[in-house]
């Protein structure tokens, strides 16, 4: 700690000295216990901004590896398209779906039974009952009992009866349509297909209104969809397919019996590939984070965590990740999609190595991402390891630690401030008096000598 003089100046001039300098030097002195302090916890901050910003690019990495992890993501859906819209749609490829051109056939539609009512006035009413699919219907005969046991009137229509049955389990839709003759009331059967027949019994239904009978009559016969692909005969209950190619969804739409339709499924590769090289991008900007620590900067001071051994301990888990190697399936290492490393770390990608990859073997690819316990699983594990996610992350932890230190720091700063904040003021209080002191010597002095001339008639200042 460095000393402080206090210059007095002539002690019998009165001028005194500078009280707040003095103070304020004296004060410097003191605070200068706590420049260590301050050193360690300028440090501390500054490695906590270098920590927080490599988790960020740790986050940003997970993200990555999350696309190709994914399982409902980008390697779920293939590219594909049909020859004519209008006969054959595609609907969907998924990722186990084969690539290549398939000719598919439409010979005849899926469709469903339906069924219709004689004709009814628009106001006729409804009684007696309808049985369809071994389910019976009971309408009124013209009045109900309200909830105080009163008789009122209620007259059941094709709307009404169209809503018991679809607010029901009875195996059809009902709707009442217009016809040219009156209202119809329609039935289309709940299944398509051959096997969708519906039995319907109308010989307790009347009409109120005409004293009539309500009958049905089939309007249309249900039949499966007759198709062929690459020459294979198959047929369907419904439009929408799903096996007649594997992972492959397509929509019958016409009927086209001498058109062959071509239906090309292919391999989305350049989703895929942007993923990649997305990961690469990522996997690169947290490595560049790391070795950037190893040197000076452009000061030539060392960086906020050279020599941190969570550094090396960042580098040496990443490294061992990425050199994973699968014990199984067609692609074992990175090095097979084109994937290399530097030597400072950093990854490499080969475009043409992977769209290659991808085209002959798309579903290998995937599996080396995707695969329990394989590359994707690895890499992720170690990422999240290494992340500022509570409670294991090694960055979480080493921010724990410094924010532990810089507590303990702010506790001795404030403390030592305390103590100095006293210190000044009892200086203060005491400097004053001094300097007072001194100020008044002139007049002391004066005081004595007009007492010593009193006493020996002594004239110092004699008027001549």
């Amino acid at each position: 700690m460095g000393s402080v003089g206090i210059s007095f100046g002539s002690p019998t001039s009165g001028q005194g000295f500078d009280v707040s300098s003095t103070v304020s030097q004296i004060v410097a002195n003191l605070q200068a216990v706590e420049t260590p302090w301050q050193t360690q916890l300028t440090s501390l901050q500054s490695q906590d901004t270098v920590f927080t910003s490599i988790g960020t690019d740790l986050s940003t990495l997970s993200s990555a590896l999350s696309s190709l992890n994914d399982v409902d993501g980008i390697f779920s859906q293939m590219e594909g398209s049909s020859s004519d819209n209008s006969v054959v749609q595609l609907i969907s490829a998924n990722v186990g779906a084969v690539a290549g051109t398939y000719t598919m056939v439409v010979g005849q539609l899926a469709q469903a039974y339906s069924y219709a009512s004689g004709s009814l006035g628009s106001g006729d009413t409804l009684a007696g009952s309808l049985t369809i699919n071994n389910q019976t219907i009971t309408l009124s005969d013209g009045t109900a009992t309200d909830s105080n046991g009163d008789t009122i009137p209620r007259n059941d229509t094709l709307s009404t009866l169209a809503a018991y049955i679809n607010a029901g389990d009875y195996g059809v839709t009902a709707t009442v349509v217009a016809g040219s003759s009156g209202s119809q009331l329609a039935l289309l059967s709940d299944t398509s297909g051959a096997s969708g027949a519906v039995t319907i019994d109308s010989s307790q239904l009347t009409d109120s209104t005409t004293g009539g009978a309500v009958s049905f009559s089939q309007a249309q016969q249900g039949q499966d969809a007759q198709f062929s692909v690459d020459g294979v005969n198959m047929t369907s209950s419904s439009n929408t397919v799903t096996t007649a190619i594997p992972d492959v969804t397509v929509q019958l739409l016409d009927a086209a019996p001498d058109e062959s339709v071509q239906v090309e499924i292919a391999t989305d590769n350049s989703d895929v590939e942007s993923a990649v090289g997305a990961f690469v991008s990522a996997y690169n900007t947290v490595v560049g984070d790391l070795n950037t620590q190893e040197g000076n900067d452009a000061s030539g001071n060392p960086e906020p965590l050279y020599g941190n051994p969570n550094v090396a301990m960042m580098q040496e888990q990443l490294q061992e990740a990425l050199g994973f190697t699968q014990s199984s399936g067609a692609i074992t290492s990175l090095s097979q999609l084109g994937i290399t490393a530097n030597d400072d770390g950093t990854l490499s990608l080969d475009s043409s190595t992977l769209d290659s990859m991808l085209d002959s073997n798309y579903e290998a690819v995937t599996n080396f991402f995707q695969a329990s316990g394989g590359f994707g699983a690895s890499l992720t594990t170690a990422v999240g390891n290494l992340s500022n996610t509570s409670p294991d992350g090694l960055i979480y932890l080493a921010l724990q630690q410094d924010a532990s230190e810089e507590s303990g720091l702010n506790t001795n700063i404030s403390n030592e401030n305390s103590i100095i904040s006293a210190q000044q003021t009892q200086l203060t209080t005491e400097l004053n008096e001094a300097n007072y002191t001194l100020q008044e010597i002139p007049s002391q002095i004066d005081e004595v000598n007009e007492l010593y001339s009193a006493i020996t008639g002594y004239n110092e200042n004699p008027s001549g």
